[in-house]
């Protein structure tokens, strides 16, 4: 699998999220704090950002549940 698929898959899982209402890509960059054209890169396989890509990995070594209280925990510290 390759990083922009998994751009994809969690692009898609926030649409959903959000009762199917699609996301520009300018708007998902601006919630993420970073530019369009960096997202468009990532979602596109133009650019592997290592870190997301680590990140994403980790998370797919945890189950479920693990997976929400570590996002909840994430949230938490992105509130405060």
């Amino acid at each position: 699998m390759q990083i922009d698929d998994l751009f994809n898959i969690l692009h898609n899982s926030v649409e959903s999220q959000n009762n199917g209402r699609k996301i520009s890509l300018k708007d998902m960059a601006n919630s993420l704090g970073i530019s369009m054209r960096t997202y468009q890169d990532w979602k596109l396989g133009r650019a592997k950002p290592q870190a997301a890509a680590t990140v994403i990995k980790m998370l797919g070594m945890l189950d479920d549940d693990e997976i929400i209280r570590a996002v909840r925990k994430i949230n938490k510290l992105k509130d405060a």
